[in-house]
């Protein structure tokens, strides 16, 4: 982990309330599929955690929706050029080993930003079976991105685009055929615990990036911290943000 100061090269609006910010910086960031970074915003004191979408040499790209108003700041005030404080990479991250040949990768809402950076790791080494959820059609955003993969399957709730249903779902509706070898996944809570239920004694190793608030990203301030099914506690910023499914209290 180290900061950088980071230029703006990009600040793109991708659907009503999503959007991709790309900066450039005078030394090359290396960041593994799921980790993140913590955003200083002028005018705040505390920095926003955004996940690594693409990590390209000098260059990475995080996307966020517009929540707060940090965030709306994030959108509307920083242009091409303006210049921010990053502390990055930070977390676990996701790590798919060299047996596991198909990997599911399951999203939902904003949980899909962590998992583009997983589709774009393994694509060319690993079969990438990708279940993407969406509240409607309108609020896809990056599918060229998760057409990486060797199946793409897009759910909605209202049956506006794709699969009429969730994420889950949909890897349900295929899981007997594609046989993952592990599942990769990140999304709100209810899709956590509906997938956790999904793979109970599928003996499926399966992987949760936790999306939580955080103060400082590096495990000092203890804002963001979760329960473990042994009763212990982790912090999702530096004992995560990826766990495997069954150590987690959802």
């Amino acid at each position: 982990m180290r900061e950088v100061i980071a230029s703006v090269l990009e600040n793109v609006r991708l659907t009503r309330d999503v959007y991709s910010l790309t900066f450039a910086c005078d030394e090359k960031i290396k960041a593994r599929p799921g980790q993140f970074a913590m955003i200083g915003v002028s005018g705040f004191p505390l920095r926003r955690p955004l996940a690594i979408c693409k990590s390209e040499g000098e260059r990475f790209t995080v996307c966020y929706r517009l929540k707060g108003e940090g965030t709306r700041r994030l959108a509307f005030d920083y242009k091409i050029g303006e210049k921010l404080s990053v502390l990055l990479p930070l977390g676990n991250g996701f790590f798919v080993g060299e047996e596991e040949k198909k990997v599911a990768v399951v999203g939902g809402g904003a949980g899909v930003f962590p998992l583009i950076s997983a589709i774009r790791e393994y694509a060319q080494s690993k079969e990438i079976y990708a279940y993407m959820g969406f509240a409607s059609a309108d609020a896809v955003c990056m599918e060229y991105e998760m057409r990486r993969a060797k199946s793409l399957s897009v759910a909605t709730d209202d049956g506006s685009m794709g699969f009429h249903g969730t994420a889950v779902q949909a890897l349900l509706s295929e899981i007997g055929e594609v046989k993952p070898d592990v599942i990769l996944s990140c999304g709100p809570l209810p899709m956590l615990r509906a997938l956790k239920e999904a793979v109970a004694g599928k003996n499926i190793p399966t992987y949760v990036s936790l999306e939580e608030r955080m103060g400082c990203g590096i495990g000092a301030c203890l804002v963001c911290v979760c329960d473990k099914t042994d009763g212990k506690h982790a912090r999702v910023c530096k004992d995560g943000p990826v766990f495997e499914i069954s150590e987690i209290s959802l």
